[in-house]
């Protein structure tokens, strides 16, 4: 079975009790840490991979990103999905042919630029044409951003799923969304849904606290297929460096 194969598999099948969890990687040495864990397959965050090569998030130039993107790839064995924002203005073939060179098996994709979102049929247009360009070869995660940018309405994120998951989205990634609503989003939309969950904390004491892996199941029962945490290991990651740093000083 091929990397994509796998990791298509992943998404289905799984009861609601057990979502895919996917860490995301900002270099190759968090990548094998995460392998290392147990984890089957990596989700790389922009803004993690942004902030390890100095960048803001979103202002990471493509060239940058990509090559981040295969350094990561070949760190591991597992397979590997790269968030890759808005597609850097790049036409659908040739985003498709830039991240085949990189050994990903998957991408994000957003619907909003610049903080306003998409039309959403000329975006599903769009996707429809990644999809035509790259076949099976990739596993294409749709983010709606309605909530991201202050649209709570359920129904509007849910209209946005058809038309994405119409054109040939894989997955749909309601970013944002509380977790009250994620039975009503499970409901309206065919296929996976990605959520996202901040990362677990642990006490001095060794105990995990919020969001607890309890938590992270629950989130699976309320609906979510998997669950991706943003560049919030990177952040928790930076946190704990900072506190040693501290420490010398």
């Amino acid at each position: 079975m091929s990397k994509v194969d796998t990791f298509r598999a992943l998404h289905h099948g799984r009861p609601p009790e057990d979502p895919l969890v996917l860490p995301g990687p900002w270099d190759a040495a968090s990548a094998r840490v995460f392998v290392e864990a147990g984890f089957p397959a990596l989700a790389t965050p922009s803004a993690g991979v942004a902030a390890s090569l100095g960048y803001e998030d979103g202002a990471t130039p493509a060239d940058e990103m990509f090559a981040a993107v295969a350094r990561i790839v070949r760190a591991v064995e597992v397979p590997v999905s790269a968030d890759v924002e808005g597609g850097y203005g790049l036409a659908p073939k040739e985003l498709v042919e830039r991240l085949l060179e990189t050994g990903a098996v998957g991408c994000n994709l957003e619907d909003s630029d610049g903080g306003v979102l998409k039309d959403p049929r000329e975006h599903a247009d769009w996707l429809a044409e990644v999809r035509h360009a790259a076949g099976d070869s990739l596993f294409v995660n749709a983010r709606v951003d309605t909530f991201l940018r202050g649209q709570n309405d359920p129904e509007r994120a849910i209209q946005r799923a058809a038309l994405y998951v119409s054109a040939g989205a894989d997955c749909v990634y309601p970013i944002g969304a509380p977790a009250d609503v994620l039975p009503l989003l499970r409901s309206g939309i065919q296929g996976p849904i990605n959520v996202f969950a901040e990362p677990p904390v642990r006490d001095r004491e060794g105990d995990c606290e919020d969001p607890a892996p309890a938590e992270l199941r629950e989130l699976g029962e309320l609906g979510a297929t998997r669950i991706t945490f943003g560049p919030g290991l990177q952040r928790r990651a930076t946190a704990a460096l900072r506190e040693i740093a501290a420490q010398l000083k």
